[in-house]
């Protein structure tokens, strides 16, 4: 059951007759920079990952929204990656959260290197950091203004100002919801 507590099937059932309908939805979404604000909200479930129930760092948490923002926020993803790329904003060495492209993809190349210049005997210091929680903490301010100055679309700016102004999100938990 979706947060709106309309059944996914039931969406797929009617897509031919919901494609048009939020296709000028989007459009003018997208165009007036206005973002309909149950689409900003989310429900966060806990997630056990795996090993003991009762540990709370085993949980991980999942955020629910409505089936149209998350197609909503594929286009503004898909039109902001483009321009980016575009820009040369993303570097070619960027492999996390970029299609085809993670952790592994990032590490091979970097494996192969380590141990060419450990054959070639030659020392290699390595130093790792853990951003896992990074995205908590940035600022909606320096991020629209990093955003600006990859020359973002105005339409785009606009969208994503919209939509992190007016985000949302409750807990539920044994169908409880926090307020």
């Amino acid at each position: 059951m979706e947060p709106d507590e309309i059944h996914l099937e039931i969406l797929m059932e009617l897509v031919e007759e919901l494609t048009k309908l939020l296709s000028i939805i989007y459009q003018q979404s997208w165009l007036t920079g206005e973002v309909q604000k149950d689409w900003r909200l989310a429900s966060g479930i806990p997630i056990c990952k795996k090993g003991w129930k009762e540990d709370l760092g085993d949980y991980r948490p999942v955020s629910l929204t409505l089936v149209p923002s998350k197609i909503m926020e594929q286009i503004i993803l898909s039109a902001i990656t483009q321009q980016t790329q575009n820009n040369q904003g993303i570097r070619p060495s960027q492999h996390r959260f970029r299609r085809s492209r993670s952790c592994l993809t990032n590490l091979n190349p970097f494996s192969d290197q380590v141990t060419c210049l450990v054959d070639e005997g030659k020392a290699v210091d390595v130093v790792y950091l853990d951003f896992s929680k990074a995205f908590n903490i940035v600022s909606h301010g320096i991020l629209l203004q990093n955003a600006a100055a990859l020359s973002l679309d105005r339409c785009a700016l606009c969208w994503v100002k919209k939509w992190l102004n007016g985000v949302a999100q409750s807990v539920v938990v044994n169908g409880a919801a926090s307020s």
